[in-house]
Parts: structure tokens; C-alpha cells; sequence
């Protein structure tokens, strides 16, 4: 019987992730906070499944010193923080959480909506330092305003139906073509969406096409007096050019909760941003998806794919490996193939179960432009024997009988 696999989990993933894999016979092992990059090279010895969060970053050099790493789960959205395409050329499968923290963040973005509209953060810090002025100078009812929603997505359009139940009109702009819900109405283009929302929050992924994608130019496209919402990455805003625009009253105020250069760990100084200090600037650290449901709801959903992946050998949802899910059936024994994309891979495989005097009960491959991924079941227990043959071929990346 093989053993099981090792997982080290990083972070303060959620203790629920840890029980979900034990139940089901994985090996794990926890290590406080982030680990940095030769911390994590040795604390991959012999581990075969990974899971983070966004603080931990898996480099090319991480992915070649881990021979034994088979998949990496990352508990939270964004996995800019992994070499995803060196991971592929692998063998290593990648999956997140893109669906967990959804209503978290929508809420954030919503209530930052309203403080901004009454700015509430400036009316709070003023009593907090003694000053009692209640003025309704500036402060507006968000009912009848628009959203304007960059990035319509899963956390996008929940953001889109929440605000049209506090009455508000909201236009969306994406690069891919989306179904509307409810009454949003989409933007052709990112331009119109900005000189026609009062608020503009962003829900776009980190990419070469969203750096910088809010700019001084941008900036200078939106409605004097509006608020911008930044809750996806540090760097789609130019902070600068923001700082800018609130500073001369060109934008009525902010709420950030990304930055470019962020902390490793939590600390009570040295945090710097061109936006402390400014009128009905609202700065939070990173916490859209920071509630206990959502840790919770993020541990479940990526436990549930590493355990599919480990067991089944399962990986539907990855963000770098074609998608293959083959039901399991009983009596069958399964073997799982990672290897380079070229012709007569499968000739070689099914030439080897022949040769094990093996029987195929069922199969299913998937390819990308670099890799095919076999999932084969057996009728006879010859898996291993399969397996280590599999390990020979000069075009495996690696093959495993679970």
C-alpha cells in the first residue's frame, strides 16, 4: 500500500482544511505565517502537496528543488504569487479559491460605498480625537447614484446585484463578454464607465494588461467629486497620480485595500502609502476576504480539490493543468500520467499496460499546448508495475498509481 501523502500547509490556512485532509488518510503538517523562499525549499522535503496563501511565493527555484511536490492549493483567489506555467512543466497541478470569498468582499465594497458617501471615516477619526462636528456638507445618500463595476466577475457582479438592492444604477465594463444580472447594464468600453459612475470600484486579476490600468489618465476621466474602490490588486492604481487627484478635489475619495508593496506579516508601523492623511480616504490591509466564513468556506473549497487531485487523481478547477475527472469504479486500479505534449505518448502507454498483460477498464486524457494528463483505470492490479514502466519513458513528467 503506498503511503500517504504528505501535505504541509502555510499560513493559518483553516483548521477545517486540515481535518477534511486527515479524514480522508493525508499526512499533513503546519507551519506558522509565510515562509520565505530557501525557508520553504526545506521545508518541502518530501511533501507532495502544498497550501498557501498570498504571502508565500513558489519561484521556478522553489518548483525545481521540490521533486516530490505533485500539487499546490492556494487558499484565496489571486496565485500571482506562483510560477504557474514552471509549475505545469512540472508536473505540479495548481488550484485556488474563486468562489469563497465572494460575498466577503462584495460586502467590503459595498459598505466602503456608503462610508464614502457619508464620510464616515474622516466624521470617526475626528471623534476619536475629540472633535465633534456634524455637518452634512458633502455627505449624500447612495440611492440613485451609479456603480460603475471594472472586472465582472464573480465577485464583480455580486457587487452589481448588492448595490441595486440600496438603489443604486450599475454599469459594468469587462474584456470578455458577460451576461448581465438583474438590470446592469454593460460598458463598451472602460472610458464611459468611468465618466458616468459616481463610484468606481475594480475587480480585475493581476496581468501585464491591468498594471497601471487606473493611471492619471484614467483618473482625469472620472466624474469630479467621485470615489474610487480598489479591493483586487496593488497594482491596477497608480497610487500617485491618485494621491494627486484627491489632494486638489478633483475625486471626492478612495478606499484601498491593495497595495503595490505590502507587509509580510502583520505589524503596528512602517507601513507607508502616499494616501495616509488624505480627506475620505479609507485604507484597510488586504482584508476583502478576511471574515471567518469566508476563511472557512476558502479552506473547504481547496481541501476539496487537493483531496480529489491526491485520491482521484482529479483536476478539474486548476488554473495550469488540463481538466480530467474520471468517476472511480470498484474493482479498478488507478494510474495517473503527466508528460510532455508530443505525438505517440499514448501509443507508449497502452503498449505497456499490453506488455503487464493489463486491461483497460477506462481512460480519459487531456491536453494543452505543453502537456497531456492521463488518467487510466485497470482491471487487474498491475498499477504499479505500469506505473514505474510509465517512469521510463523519456517523455513522462511523472506518473503515479494511487
Amino acid at each position: 500500500m503506498a503511503a500517504p501523502l504528505k501535505v504541509l500547509l502555510l499560513e493559518n490556512i483553516h483548521a477545517l482544511a486540515e481535518e477534511m485532509l486527515k479524514k480522508h488518510g493525508f499526512e499533513v503538517i503546519r507551519a506558522d505565517g509565510a515562509l520565505k523562499e530557501d525557508e520553504l525549499i526545506k521545508k518541502l522535503a518530501g511533501v507532495q502537496l502544498l497550501g498557501i496563501r498570498s504571502k508565500t511565493h513558489v519561484t521556478p527555484r522553489v518548483l525545481e528543488a521540490a521533486p516530490d511536490l505533485l500539487g499546490i492549493g492556494a487558499f484565496c483567489i489571486g496565485t500571482n504569487q506562483i510560477a504557474l506555467h514552471a509549475a505545469m512543466k512540472r508536473g505540479v497541478c495548481v488550484f485556488n479559491a474563486p468562489f469563497s470569498n465572494t460575498r466577503s468582499v462584495a460586502e467590503l465594497i459595498m459598505a466602503e460605498v456608503i462610508m464614502l458617501s457619508r464620510q464616515l471615516g474622516d466624521r470617526v477619526m475626528e471623534m476619536h480625537q475629540g472633535s465633534w462636528r456634524k455637518v452634512a456638507a458633502g455627505s449624500h445618500e447612495v440611492r440613485g447614484k451609479t456603480l460603475g463595476v471594472v472586472g465582472y466577475g464573480h465577485i464583480g457582479s455580486q457587487v452589481g446585484i448588492l448595490a441595486e438592492f440600496f438603489g443604486m444604477r450599475v454599469l459594468y465594463f469587462d474584456t470578455a463578454a458577460k451576461l448581465p444580472l438583474s438590470n446592469n447594464a454593460s460598458c463598451p468600453n472602460l472610458e464611459t464607465l468611468l465618466t458616468n459612475s459616481d463610484f468606481v470600484t475594480l475587480h480585475v486579476p493581476e496581468t501585464p494588461q491591468t498594471k497601471g490600468l487606473i493611471g492619471a489618465a484614467q483618473l482625469a476621466q472620472m466624474k469630479k467629486g467621485a470615489c474610487l474602490i480598489n479591493a483586487s490588486r496593488g497594482t491596477v492604481v497608480d497610487l500617485a497620480a491618485l494621491a494627486h487627484v484627491l489632494g486638489n478635489g478633483q475625486l471626492g475619495g478612495a478606499a484601498i485595500d491593495v497595495f503595490p508593496d505590502e507587509p509580510d506579516a502583520n505589524s503596528s508601523e512602517g507601513f507607508k502609502t502616499e494616501l495616509q492623511g488624505l480627506k475620505n480616504v479609507l485604507l484597510t490591509p488586504h482584508i476583502g476576504g478576511s471574515t471567518l466564513e469566508a476563511q472557512e468556506a476558502i479552506g473547504r473549497e481547496v481541501a476539496s480539490s487537493l483531496i480529489a487531485f491526491g485520491t482521484a487523481g482529479a483536476s478539474v478547477g486548476s488554473v495550469n493543468f488540463p481538466s480530467v475527472e474520471l468517476a472511480a469504479t470498484p474493482g479498478t486500479y488507478r494510474v495517473v500520467h503527466v508528460h510532455q505534449n508530443v505525438p505517440g505518448v499514448l501509443r507508449d502507454v497502452n503498449r505497456i499496460v499490453s506488455e503487464e498483460n493489463g486491461n483497460i477498464h477506462a481512460q480519459v486524457l487531456s491536453t494543452n499546448a505543453d502537456i497531456g494528463y492521463l488518467v487510466m483505470d485497470l482491471d487487474s492490479n498491475v498499477s504499479q508495475r505500469v506505473c514505474d514502466a510509465m517512469k521510463r519513458v523519456p517523455t513522462t513528467i511523472h506518473a503515479r498509481a494511487l
